[in-house]
Order: structure tokens, then sequence, then C-alpha cells
């Protein structure tokens, strides 16, 4: 069975950073072997992120700290983090999370299909149907006030 260790292992660096997010991570689910649960390790460099504060109708996600003092925001707020530290991001608005460095951190999903991502602050709806490239036509990012009704365009 393969092992990556957290503490040491090493990451891979973004082919295209974007300037405040994460520069380096790696698939660790993937090379584990893992397919019921995905995770991705994360370098996160002071005020770096993750990704856009979000939440999810259909999968459970969790953050574990590995190393470092990042900052964790929820619907409660932000609170600071340490080494060791684990939380669950439930289904829903009350999941709703994003997380800044300095740390490594572990983020773990439930790898399931399909799924909506809801980004409050830029009040966007993300359509995952499914991991699969033949699917990934139908995945897509859209604003709310977009949104159109539901006979809109039928005959």
């Amino acid at each position: 069975m393969p092992i990556f260790n957290l503490v040491s292992g090493e990451l891979e660096p973004e082919e295209d950073p974007r300037p405040g997010y994460h520069r380096f991570s790696t698939r660790v689910g993937q090379r584990v072997g893992g397919e019921r649960i995905g995770a991705s390790l994360y370098e996160l460099g002071e005020g770096e992120r993750v990704c856009p504060y979000h939440y999810h109708h259909g999968t459970e996600e969790w953050l574990y700290v590995v190393a470092g003092a990042p900052t964790l925001r929820t619907p409660e707020g932000e609170q600071a983090l340490r080494p060791g530290d684990a939380v669950c991001f439930p289904v829903g608005p009350e999941g709703a999370h994003d997380v800044r460095g300095p740390g490594r951190v572990l983020i773990l999903s439930a790898n399931r299909w399909p799924d909506v991502v809801v980004y409050p602050d830029s009040d966007k709806l993300g359509a995952r149907p499914a991991p699969y490239p033949e699917q990934m036509a139908d995945r897509g990012n859209f604003r709310r006030s977009d949104a159109v009704g539901y006979w809109e365009g039928e005959a």
C-alpha cells in the first residue's frame, strides 16, 4: 500500500496559482490509492487561502491542521487553529468555511456525486455532477442572479 507523510511529504506547485491562494498542494487521496475519500494537503503562506468561502449540498468535508497556525472562517466567525486540530464541515450552510495560512492543512471530503457548492460571498452556485472527464461539460459556476424560471426556453 502506498504511504504519504503529511508532515514531510513533498507538495507540487500549482500550475496556475492565483494571488492570495495556495501555491503548493498534493492530492493525498490519489497518492495513497483512495477512491471513496478525497484528501488534499495544502501548504499555505501567510494570508493564503485554500479556496473561497463555501459550503456543499451533498459532500461533508473535514479539516486537519498538520502544522502552523491557520485561521478558520465559519458562520460563527474566525478562530485560530493549531497543529492537531480537526474540524468537520457538515453539508449545508452551517458547514460554510475557508481557511487562511500560515500552515499545512489536510482537507478530506466524502467524494459524493453529484454535489452543489455554494459561494456566499460571491453569490454563486457550482454544479459538480461527477469527477469523470466525460461529464466535465456539465460542471460550472453560475451567479444566482443569472437564474431563470423553470419553464424558461421550453416549448
